[in-house]
């Protein structure tokens, strides 16, 4: 099995962005992904003391179609990051400072209109990523199993709906939903799956023109009897991972 694609998610529901080369530590996602989020002005999200809270706190796509719109891209060198937007300014911020969260905040307030409730805020907090599930994980999805499911409904299915962090060839479609429990190499890491990708509504967002086109969620439930696409995967040693590495079972018997 090959890797094929790598994508970090800096803000959350937002742009991914495309890697050649990653190295994760153990322990921890991909560096950066989902490192900011825009959370509603009723989150009781605190930065001083973070904690996992459900996606409905923040911008995201389940309840914000709209922001699938929004070309975003985040330089974790500088701390520059840059939302794009049809019908609103692009913006360039300085992360590292107040001001700037304060001006991308205020962009994403607009940006929501009603759909923002109250003033959003620019959440971060270290060591925290704002992901759907409250164990650091890597996400990882055959693209056998995305073309099935494309297949069963005739419609073509862009995997970034999916929005995961490794995207592989080379394996049966679903064959992912059968390794929990287990152990792989990933590149120079070594993983262990432990849980099952549950889809929400937020796939239903076409992540090119922002309208809800598809039900992936009940396609699933309907062809395959679960609501499941991709899983996720512990790291267990930390190490250097690119598009065209491995992932290999550690047991013998795992593909059999």
């Amino acid at each position: 099995m090959r890797v094929e694609r790598i994508t970090r998610f800096p803000v959350k529901g937002l742009t991914g962005e495309l890697m050649d080369v990653v190295d994760i530590e153990a322990g921890q996602g991909l560096p950066h992904d989902r490192r900011f989020a825009f959370a509603q002005g009723d989150s009781p999200f605190d930065p001083a003391a973070p904690v996992w809270m459900q996606k409905r706190h923040f911008a995201c796509l389940m309840a914000n179609a709209g922001i699938a719109a929004i070309r975003s891209a985040y330089d974790p060198v500088t701390g520059m990051l840059l939302l794009m937007a049809p019908g609103f300014p692009h913006l360039a911020v300085d992360l590292d400072l107040a001001e700037d969260r304060a001006r991308a905040a205020a962009w994403m307030t607009a940006f929501l209109g009603p759909e923002a409730r109250g003033s959003l805020r620019l959440a971060e907090a270290p060591g925290h990523a704002f992901t759907d599930i409250a164990a650091k994980a890597v996400s990882i999805i055959g693209l056998s199993s995305v073309k099935a499911l494309s297949e069963k409904v005739g419609m073509e299915l862009d995997p970034t709906r999916f929005r995961a962090n490794i995207l592989f060839s080379g394996a049966a479609p679903f064959a992912e939903l059968d390794w929990v429990g287990r152990e792989f190499q990933l590149g120079a890491t070594r993983v262990k799956i432990f849980k099952r990708t549950q889809r929400c509504p937020a796939t239903e967002v076409n992540p090119e023109t922002a309208v809800r086109d598809a039900k992936p969620q009940k396609w699933l439930r309907e062809h395959y009897g679960h609501a499941d696409m991709g899983v996720y995967a512990e790291v267990l040693e930390g190490g250097r991972v690119a598009v065209g590495d491995a992932l290999e079972p550690l047991q013998a018997d795992l593909l059999g």
